[in-house]
């Protein structure tokens, strides 16, 4: 890449590694990557972490490695642009000395105090003002754990912060949220676009133990010195704040209209349309966040993508057979898998039951099913999730094509059983890495390269699309429609198994 070509960079911080991606402003292409993974620490049953202190190396190395590796020159930085998982909590002292580690979405033991916000709080209320369902990954739920169960801890943290927020008080000092982040929390109203001073006094959470919200296109300068070798680039290089890695994702894939739909596919899933001002849902099955102070993303996120063909993989093959032999087995099973039905709850369920009890389930397992049925139920269940979750949206009629990004994305099978489901073409951008592409794209907007939220369309060209076989989508259909009753009328039992595993776990 010429040493005169200025560079946008987009880095996310995800659920099991980073990434950092730099693009050419010149030409839309990537110029240089890198990547590391880190672990999810599970301490007890149910709780899922991180260690704060390396997914700030984690930060640092990629950024550094993908800049060393690109020749790139530190003049011609535009700007750095941070993505992260959103619902992460952390409590920190005066120093931004980590008290704890940092809680993940993933994790589960808030789930009484989320039962208890919904009874004894109003929840729906409380929902509807924050657009963030009272489910255990919401940093709502895990505080209120924190203050029933660590009254001490809860006393003694200066601040109460998401990942992001403590990479950038470290880097800089300052102690600012944007936002997108902030609006996941549960502790945020999209209305006034501040904390909510009702959840406040339910938390008895006094404001200045949060950080400041600010906007997605906010930008820190003045890098501490002793970083700045260590990082390859200018003090004064913007640093921009960013956006939550779900919303970025639909900026990434140029879904940013209202009527556009995006999926994405990781560990865990997501689908969200664009609204242009906040809108919750009646029974609270959907959520809304912001991408910016002008466009939310409403949707549902499934717990359960990715890793339900991690766990085939680990647990049910014990490794013997790699995701690329998987995939081609479950290719070899006819759309439908034989009439056998996966309801793909490994780790509880978030939309649209919001029910961190649910479990997984095969239904419809006869001696006739191999173990390639069992493949392609699997990939099927995740795709029939996102499709209950779509079904319950407020969505714009509109035949416009899917968007589809994430580590799934990667799969034909997968993205032509995505096409079949929903019965629209899926297109698939250049980059996967969508979250990344959007948050670069937001240090263009904050740099005022870009106008627009519109104009992200002209980076996400697609580059490959999948058009649905309508046959498939009829059959589809009529599985779908047994998945749905199934899974409906399989919640209360959930409660019910998951009290008898958690009574039974030490036998």
């Amino acid at each position: 890449m010429s040493h005169n070509t200025n560079v946008v960079i987009g880095i996310d911080l995800g659920t099991t590694g980073a990434k950092c991606v730099i693009w050419s402003t010149d030409t839309k292409e990537i110029a240089a990557e890198a990547s590391k993974t880190y672990p999810l620490l599970k301490p007890n049953p149910g709780w899922a972490e991180q260690d704060p202190q390396e997914l700030f190396e984690a930060f640092m190395y990629c950024l550094r490695t993908a800049i060393e590796e690109g020749g790139i020159d530190p003049k011609r930085i535009i700007g750095v642009g941070i993505s992260t998982a959103m619902h992460t909590l952390l409590a920190v002292d005066e120093q931004g000395k980590p008290l704890t580690n940092c809680i993940t979405w993933a994790d589960g033991r808030s789930s009484d105090q989320a039962d208890r916000i919904k009874q004894a709080f109003d929840g729906l209320a409380i929902y509807r003002r924050t657009g963030t369902p009272i489910h255990p990954m919401s940093p709502l739920a895990k505080l209120l754990w924190m203050k029933d169960e660590r009254p001490d801890l809860y006393a003694q943290a200066a601040k109460f912060v998401s990942i992001k927020e403590y990479i950038l008080y470290h880097l800089y000092g300052e102690w600012v949220v944007d936002v997108s982040i902030a609006s996941a929390t549960g502790l945020f109203n999209l209305t006034t676009m501040d904390w909510d001073e009702e959840v406040l006094r339910l938390l008895e959470l006094d404001a200045e133990r949060l950080s400041k919200p600010v906007p997605v296109t906010y930008a820190l300068r003045g890098l501490r010195e002793e970083f700045v070798q260590q990082l390859g680039i200018d003090r004064d290089t913007p640093m921009v704040i960013g956006s939550s890695d779900g919303v970025l994702a639909n900026l990434g894939v140029g879904a940013v209209l209202p009527g556009d739909i995006a999926v994405t596919v990781g560990t865990s899933g997501a689908i969200r349309t664009m609204m242009d001002q906040p809108l919750t849902d009646a029974a609270g099955r959907t959520f809304c966040y912001a991408l910016a102070e002008d466009r939310f993303a409403i949707g549902g996120a499934t717990n359960n993508a990715g890793i339900v063909l991690q766990w085939l993989i680990e647990e049910m093959m014990r490794g013997d057979l790699t995701m690329e032999e998987v995939l081609r087995e479950a290719g070899e099973a006819a759309p439908g898998a034989d009439g056998l039905l996966f309801l793909p709850y490994l780790n509880g369920e978030r939309a649209p039951y919001w029910n961190a009890n649910a479990r997984a389930t095969f239904f419809g397992l006869s001696i006739r099913h191999q173990r390639k049925h069992m493949f392609r139920a699997a990939l099927e269940g995740i795709v029939f999730s996102l499709y209950g979750v779509k079904n319950v949206l407020a969505e714009r009629p509109s035949d416009a094509p899917i968007h589809a990004s994430g580590g799934l994305a990667r799969s034909e099978l997968w993205l032509q059983i995505l096409a079949d489901v929903f019965g629209r073409r899926v297109v698939v951008p250049r980059s996967v890495e969508a979250s990344c592409l959007g948050a670069a794209l937001v240090v263009l907007k904050s740099a005022g390269r870009i106008e627009q939220w519109e104009e992200a369309k002209s980076w996400a060209e697609a580059a490959y699309s999948y058009e649905p076989n309508m046959g498939n989508h009829a059959r589809y259909a009529k599985l779908f429609d047994i998945y749905q009753q199934v899974a409906d009328k399989l919640q209360p039992d959930f409660e019910r198994i998951t009290e008898f595993q958690v009574s039974h776990s030490n036998d």
